[in-house]
């Protein structure tokens, strides 16, 4: 018996077919949320941001988008998913997000954004790449299983996870590559002198 087989006898779900259907549907669907998720994040690497994505998704559709830009903002909290919620806030004139949202993000959220995402009331995330440093879905905590919290969200994680590690892993080599480069030059400027 295999994952749908048992979905279908405990959900005694009379049509095999129609159940795995409807998983392929949805799993292709995160899918090609991630990848949108992967664009955006691609995006803001190339305006000097650490390349974050994120899409926020209810009914099937695309509701909000972002990627990291505080940099660019001299906004500290513009993170690629409190971008996303913004736009999707603003879009449906309220602060709450509907019952079946879900957040594609291709880092595990840190502490801040996980607040944002428990007020709004965001029902789902699904992250790419763990982040071993500031994460706190699994990586450094898992706030989302902490019981005095006012909502509860599904987390999914390592959803096309190697591409959003390499991208970020690409992203920090150029970063440091760059800065050394231009480190030499600086030296090479004054006559070897710091």
């Amino acid at each position: 018996m295999d994952f749908i087989d048992n979905f279908c006898q405990y959900f005694n779900a009379p049509k095999r077919d129609a159940v795995y259907q409807a998983y392929k549907f949805w799993r292709s669907f995160d899918v090609a949320m991630m990848q949108r998720a992967m664009q955006l994040a691609k995006c803001g690497a190339n305006q000097g941001e650490v390349p974050v994505g994120a899409v926020l998704t209810a009914g099937g559709r695309i509701i909000g988008e972002g990627f990291n830009c505080p940099i660019s903002t001299s906004d500290p909290t513009a993170h690629a998913e409190i971008i996303a919620i913004r736009q999707a806030c603003k879009g449906l004139d309220n602060y709450r997000l509907p019952a079946d949202s879900t957040l594609y993000v291709t880092l595990e959220p840190c502490t801040m954004c996980f607040g944002v995402l428990v007020h709004s009331r965001v029902s789902r995330v699904v992250f790419g790449a763990c982040e071993p440093k500031a994460g706190v879905m699994i990586s450094q905590l898992n706030l989302s299983q902490m019981p005095f919290y006012n909502h509860a969200l599904t987390v999914s994680e390592g959803l096309l996870a190697c591409e959003c590690s390499a991208m970020m892993s690409e992203f920090f080599k150029q970063r440091r590559a760059h800065k050394k480069a231009q480190k030499q030059a600086n030296k090479a400027q004054n006559g070897g002198c710091q």
